[in-house]
């Protein structure tokens, strides 16, 4: 009976998270789509709008953008037959897979934390407090935000359900099996485990080093490598890892066509070591100090100082954990918790421009999140009296610092200007001014935009960015608009000097034409063979 109210209230703890996150990201309802990626995943995917069989099909057998992530697609497609393109409806589903993957948080938290602190001999309260507290803590971090306010970022809400959702029958199976019980429903708990896991990467591949996980878990805190055996544990992870192999293999049959991966000849194996090493320090240091967050963090051309340091930092702190395994084995299981989840989307196997991204540490900021509240659940159960209660209101005002962060930074991505802005205020980049810039175009301020695109330009030719040629050619565009002529023939025939694109040249033709130079209009359309296309903003090509 005890053990039955035990873990009824953790289910309750587990609630209130739900609550709490729902509280939190409430603010993303009234955000619109947003012109990265949310066009190519939602707004101008034709394949969504037809939910039937053969869609299912193709989204299992084919890849998409280069992932293969036939969940994630079937559930837009769900939310375009139930909502159409009201953006409402799709932040609602981001909002509620979150704060379902807070409340598996706790639970998960829960089953670790249980054995561990009985075991220490502490009430049974320091265990709930602290999975309430991994819950909160990981539940409305601001790096939660841009995982959960971006639609686009459905595969990670969709892949932390599911993925979380196998740790967690893991941890049952474990707790049954080291019991002693036997039978059916400890065997279906394994086999949904399994099944999940499939789901998961199914979503988002990032998912596929769970096995890896799951060992280290049985290492520590769990201690059945040592107590049941290393064989034995291994023998239940070859499922897994089947598993994982499988799919893992299918996206890279599938993606085989696309060109996805950052080549060696772009981005030599020493920068991405060392981009890769900055890229863990920056992640712990905005899990402990979430300042200056954006969703751009672009490589740049030239590594400041700064990233050599991060990379040195990160390295020696890896180096500290893993010498004292023996002494401090929290440290370098939670080291490796965070560590094996990070590593598809460290520079070892980049995909874009990004050299790091607040979205990447969803599944990596659990196991910080786990190990900070068991150190805080530690810390209380030595403390009594005043300090007891100074030390819990110290949490308590961690957790209101991080929700009212969350809040002011979901309103970032109200629309797409807002959320460039914000970019441009934090952190510049000639790819905001761009991205806002084609968000003023398609909102009319043609002014507007021709003025973002000049930045834009200016800070392009300075990095030797070689898509600069068609920045001229879409600020063209936008003086044409915007009935500045002349000012626009002067864009279109620098982009003709750097790329001499048929369309450029009817652009400036049109502009010719509109100042009355008929017979230069007529050169530039004879020159341009009838391309009469309008310029492409949404797709820049690099050469």
């Amino acid at each position: 009976m005890r053990a039955d109210r035990m873990k009824t209230g953790v289910h309750w703890l587990a609630a209130v998270v739900v609550a709490v996150c729902l509280l939190v990201f409430m603010r993303s309802l009234s955000c619109d789509f947003i012109n990265w990626d949310d066009p190519l995943y939602v707004t101008e995917n034709p394949a969504i709008r037809i939910l039937d069989w053969e869609f299912v099909r193709s989204a299992f057998t084919t890849s998409y953008m280069g992932w293969w992530m036939p969940l994630t697609w079937i559930s837009f497609a769900l939310d375009y037959r139930m909502w159409g393109l009201n953006p409402f409806g799709y932040h609602l589903t981001n909002i509620l897979l979150h704060a379902a993957n807070a409340g598996l948080v706790v639970l998960i938290a829960d089953q670790l934390f249980g054995p561990y602190f009985k075991k220490a001999g502490c009430p049974a309260w320091v265990a709930r407090t602290a999975a309430l507290f991994s819950g909160l803590l990981w539940g409305i971090h601001p790096l939660r935000v841009e995982s959960v306010a971006w639609v686009t970022e459905r595969k990670d809400v969709l892949n932390g359900l599911f993925a979380l959702g196998s740790v967690l029958l893991y941890l049952y199976f474990v707790q049954r099996k080291d019991r002693g019980e036997k039978g059916p429903a400890v065997v279906f708990i394994y086999l949904c485990s399994l099944f999940f896991l499939f789901l998961s990467i199914t979503a988002k591949p990032v998912s596929v080093v769970i096995p890896a996980m799951l060992l280290v878990m049985d290492w520590y805190p769990l201690g059945r490598l040592i107590r049941g055996g290393i064989a034995g544990c291994i023998t239940e992870k070859i499922p897994f890892a089947l598993i994982s192999l499988a799919t893992a293999l299918a996206t890279l049959y599938l993606a085989s066509g696309d060109a996805i991966l950052v080549s060696f000849h772009d981005l030599s194996l020493y920068k991405r070591l060392i981009m890769a090493g900055n890229a863990i320090f920056e992640y712990l240091r905005m899990t402990i100090y979430p300042a200056g967050l954006t969703n751009l963090y672009l490589i740049p051309q030239v590594f400041p100082v700064s990233y050599y340091l991060g990379a040195l930092a990160s390295g020696a702190a890896m180096i500290y954990c893993a010498t004292g395994w023996r002494s401090r084995p929290w440290q370098l299981s939670t080291m490796l918790l965070f560590l094996l989840p990070l590593l598809p989307v460290l520079g070892f196997f980049q995909n874009g421009a990004q050299a790091y991204a607040d979205r990447f540490t969803y599944l990596p900021g659990v196991a910080l999140s786990i190990a900070a509240a068991g150190f805080l659940g530690h810390r209380l159960s030595g403390l009594r009296g005043a300090r007891r209660m100074l030390l819990s209101l110290v949490a308590l005002a961690v957790v209101l610092i991080l929700a009212s962060l969350s809040v002011h930074l979901t309103a970032a991505w109200q629309n797409a200007e807002t959320l460039w802005t914000r970019v441009i205020e934090q952190q510049p980049a000639g790819r905001a001014f761009y991205l806002r810039a084609e968000d003023r175009m398609r909102k009319g301020r043609y002014q507007d935009a021709a003025d973002d695109l000049a930045v834009s330009i200016r800070m392009g030719e300075d990095a030797g960015y070689p898509g600069v040629f068609y920045l001229h050619a879409l600020r063209g565009d936008a003086l044409s608009k915007a009935g500045r002529y002349e000012s626009a023939v002067k864009e279109f025939t620098t982009a003709i000097r750097l790329k001499p694109y048929s369309s450029f040249l009817y652009q400036r033709g049109m502009a010719l034409k509109a100042l009355g130079r008929q017979r230069a209009a007529e050169d530039d359309f004879r020159e341009a063979g009838g391309d009469d296309w309008p310029l492409d903003w949404r797709n820049i090509p690099d050469n």
